[in-house]
C-alpha cells in the first residue's frame, strides 16, 4: 500500500517537473538568465521542496535529480551530457541531494530539543562530545528516515559551521554557502568530504 502511494506521488512529481522543464524551454529564447533562474525557483524548486525531508533520501530522488539537471542544462544552454556541477554553482542552485542535506540540517536545528547529544548519553569527555547521539538502527528504513539521517548528516557538518548553530541566520547562511561551494550530488560525496 505504501509503495503504491509513493509511486503515485513520484509520478505526479515527475509529471509536474517535466511540465516546468517544458515551460522553461519555451521561454528560454525570450528571457534573461535571472528570469530563467527565478522561473526555476517558482516552478521546479517549489515542487521539489514540498515534503522533501521525507522523500529526499529515497531511490526515487535519482529520477528527480535527472530532471533537475535537464532544467539546469536548458537554462545554461549546455549539451545533454555536460557536467552540471559548475552550472549549479554558477546559478546558486543546490542539487537535489545538497537541498536534501540543507533541509535535514534545518529540521534538526529547529527541533534540537528532540535529539540527544553524546554528552547527555555518557559523561566521558571525547572529541565527539558535542555531536548528536546516533542510536542503534539495524533496519534500512529506519536509517533512511528523517531522525537517523538528520543526526548523521548534522554530525558531519564542519565544526566552524556547527559553532554558529545558536545564531539561526548566520548558521543557515553558512550551511547554504558550504553546500553551494561543494555542490554535493550524493550523500556519499557529503560524508567523504
Amino acid at each position: 500500500m505504501t509503495t503504491l502511494i509513493w509511486k503515485h506521488h513520484f509520478g505526479e512529481l515527475t509529471s509536474r517537473l517535466n511540465k516546468a522543464c517544458y515551460a522553461i524551454r519555451l521561454i528560454k529564447p525570450f528571457m534573461s538568465l535571472d528570469v530563467l533562474r527565478s522561473t526555476y525557483f517558482l516552478y521546479a524548486h517549489s515542487i521539489v521542496s514540498y515534503g522533501f525531508i521525507f522523500w529526499g533520501n529515497s531511490s526515487y530522488s535519482e529520477e528527480i535529480f535527472k530532471i533537475q539537471k535537464r532544467i539546469i542544462r536548458i537554462i545554461m544552454n549546455s549539451s545533454r551530457n555536460a557536467s552540471c556541477q559548475q552550472q549549479f554553482k554558477d546559478l546558486n542552485i543546490l542539487p537535489i541531494q545538497s537541498q536534501y542535506i540543507f533541509s535535514i540540517i534545518l529540521f534538526v536545528t529547529k527541533n534540537k530539543d528532540q535529539f540527544l547529544s553524546n554528552s547527555q548519553v555518557h559523561k566521558i569527555n571525547t572529541r565527539q562530545n558535542s555531536d548528536l547521539y546516533v542510536p542503534t538502527a539495524n533496519l534500512t528504513i529506519h536509517q533512511k528516515g528523517v531522525y537517523y539521517s538528520g543526526i548523521k548528516i548534522c554530525n558531519y557538518l564542519p565544526t566552524s559551521i556547527n559553532d554558529l548553530s545558536d545564531d539561526k541566520n548566520k548558521f543557515k547562511l553558512a550551511v547554504k554557502r558550504y553546500l553551494l561551494h561543494n555542490s554535493f550530488n550524493s550523500l556519499e560525496e557529503y560524508f567523504n568530504t
